[in-house]
């Protein structure tokens, strides 16, 4: 019998090769719910609003766990713009930035540049050194193709 295996172990090879790094825009305290209000969104990292994935958020700079329990929440006004809920994290100020761990896999394959938000760029890391091999989208980038019918510019 002829048999063809045909695999594909993307998440297991590079899930946990990237990481989404954003930074706090603000923290917002409520009576049911805190959230803390970050630049990063669902357009950039869609697996937990898409289909509840977890992913790790961790403070860049160590810090003891003594904070609060939040959602970490992108600035898109959408109910499914989160990239965590109801997790347990430090105390936080506006501009720390928070590392959004084993976000390698699929991360830029399903971003898109929903709500007119560029794609973030992607930078390699090898010991103290880094490269950036994905340029951060642009206005010019997120309308390219696109062409204005000519019966839309007569006056």
């Amino acid at each position: 019998r002829d048999l063809t295996l045909i695999l594909e172990p993307g998440r297991a090879i590079a899930g946990n090769a990237g990481i989404l790094l954003t930074r706090v825009l603000y923290l917002k305290r409520g009576e049911l719910k805190n959230c803390v209000v970050v630049d990063a969104a669902m357009n950039d990292l869609a697996r937990p609003s898409l289909y509840g994935a977890y992913h790790a958020i961790l403070p860049v700079e160590e810090r003891p766990l003594q904070g609060m329990v939040a959602d970490v929440v992108g600035p898109i006004c959408e109910s499914g713009d989160f990239l965590a809920q109801d997790r347990e994290l430090p105390a936080l100020d506006r501009g720390d930035l928070l590392a959004v761990m084993s976000a390698g896999a699929y991360g830029f394959t399903m971003s898109s540049n929903y709500n007119s938000r560029p794609r973030v760029a992607e930078v390699m890391v090898k010991g103290g050194e880094f490269w950036v091999v994905r340029e951060r989208d642009t206005y010019e980038d997120m309308v390219r193709g696109e062409k204005i019918p000519a019966f839309l510019l007569e006056g």
